[in-house]
């Protein structure tokens, strides 16, 4: 979407902790306006920088992309230092140094400490082997360091707002806008999901600090939506409510919109006019499977009762609810799809958003799935919105047809089509508009690129051989 980009605020993090130790930082965003891989290359080196430091939101799909954009700057530099990090780097870290050699490190796992004292160690010639948290070669071999420290105070390093000043990002229809984390990690077992492994642990920032950051972003920045990046903001209720509170006295009309899981909802029914006054106008949940033995089986620690009331509890309190919902996770017949469908419109969320199950190696998920067969083999593909794993009762056609047809008829029942064109609030009705102007686009696409452009194979090739 032209013009609608947020900040990479990883590359951020990582940015702030080097300017702090005195190093000079430039940031390129190449996805802010989509730029050819050359163009890239050739911007990234017309700073002239020693070091290169490459990051990506979208990890697995990004990766081979990654890839290709390395290989140009090592072409036309060979003597620049070249380092990577990331979910899919850490835990991939073996075969990209294996198949990527123009890659001098990798930094495993969080990178605000471990990237200061690797250039600091590259900058004074210390050997590599000493820095704790990263993958690299050493005499032709390749090896991996012993883990770096999990960093336990969050508020120790400060996010390089100052390098996103030449870009002008924007979300919720056109407004300004910054990522922002209040805490990492999570601490639900979700089969699926790699976040409680990376991260390890929850922790969470400083209350009064995060909304006296959120407040210096708003009046120097003129940021007005901030989009929390947490998988569980929520998890400590008494560190949650504090930040509200924190908010709520800087009285900055914001809007804020993130992700949280329904049964936090649920358990703050009493204090959700906090919510509300704090600025949050849409959270997004994780409903996953209408099948309660597929959400055990996939750990999920959920249940129906509790997401219809998480719902209807936003609703009550003028908050938006975005539903996800994740196809594969089981051999799905037509009737699951049908069920799937009855299931979300019982639960009558105002927006959806349907996903694919895809099975990252580093989750417990891919012992689960490692002996299915897949049907996509473009890695840059492997980014929930196409799907990855056969579902053997029904073809790939079918399956993208039952997947657009539930989200035209749950966006445009007439429950959703009055709240979109009446909503008593003047700014969840554009927030809601706005969703469906990108949401109309975005099915056309996938539905052409899927028939005219993705390539699916019918070979047996399995997902252990796939991450062979």
């Amino acid at each position: 979407m032209a013009g609608e980009h947020l900040p990479p605020l990883g590359l951020l993090s990582i940015g702030g902790s080097l300017i702090d130790k005195s190093h000079e930082v430039k940031l390129l965003d190449a996805e802010f306006e989509p730029m050819a891989l050359p163009d890239i290359a050739t911007a990234t080196l017309q700073y002239n920088p020693d070091i290169a430091l490459l990051g990506h939101s979208g990890s697995t799909s990004a990766q081979p992309i990654i890839f290709e954009i390395t290989q140009l700057i090592r072409q036309q530099n060979p003597a620049i230092t070249i380092i990577l990090g990331g979910v899919f780097p850490t835990y991939h870290w073996q075969e990209i140094l294996e198949t990527s050699p123009q890659i001098d490190c990798i930094v495993c796992g969080e990178g605000e400490e471990t990237i200061v004292n690797l250039v600091g160690a590259i900058e004074t010639k210390t050997p590599l082997a000493e820095v704790k948290g990263i993958a690299t070669r050493l005499n032709g071999e390749i090896i991996k360091t012993p883990p770096a420290p999990l960093i336990k105070n969050l508020d120790a390093y400060r996010v390089g707002w100052e390098l996103m000043e030449n870009y002008n990002y924007t979300y919720w229809g056109k407004k300004k806008a910054v990522v922002i984390q209040f805490s990492r990690g999570c601490p639900y077992p979700c089969s699926y999901c790699g976040q409680s492994l990376f991260w390890q642990q929850w922790r969470h920032r400083n209350p009064q600090l995060l909304a006296d950051e959120m407040e210096m972003l708003h009046k120097k920045y003129g940021i007005e939506v901030f989009n929390f990046a947490d998988e569980n903001p929520s998890t400590n209720k008494e560190a949650w409510k504090a930040l509200l509170e924190a908010v709520i006295q800087k009285n900055l009309k914001l809007i804020l919109v993130g992700s949280i899981r329904a049964d936090n909802i649920v358990r703050d029914a009493e204090h959700l006019h906090l919510y509300k006054q704090a600025g949050f106008e849409r959270f997004l949940l994780g409903i996953e499977n209408y099948n309660e033995v597929v959400l055990e089986k996939i750990k999920k620690a959920g249940s129906v009762t509790k997401d219809k009331e998480a719902i209807q509890l936003l609703r009550k309190h003028n908050i938006l609810s975005m539903a996800t919902y994740v196809v594969g996770f089981g051999e799905e017949k037509t009737r699951d799809f049908y069920n799937s469908l009855k299931q979300l419109l019982y639960y009558d969320p105002d927006q959806i958003q349907l996903l694919y199950v895809t099975p990252h190696k580093w989750t417990p998920y891919f012992e689960d799935v490692k002996d299915k067969r897949i049907i996509q083999l473009d890695q840059r593909l492997w980014d929930y919105k196409h799907q990855i794993l056969a579902i053997e009762n029904l073809p790939p056609w079918l399956v993208i047809l039952y997947v657009k047809l539930i989200e035209i008829i749950v966006q445009l029942r007439p429950k959703a089509l009055k709240r979109l064109f009446f909503h008593k609030d003047t700014r969840l009705r554009a927030a809601m508009r706005w969703y469906t102007n990108i949401g109309r686009r975005v099915w056309f696409y996938e539905l052409f690129q899927f028939f005219f452009n993705d390539k699916h194979q019918n070979k047996d090739i399995k997902v252990s051989e796939f991450w062979k």
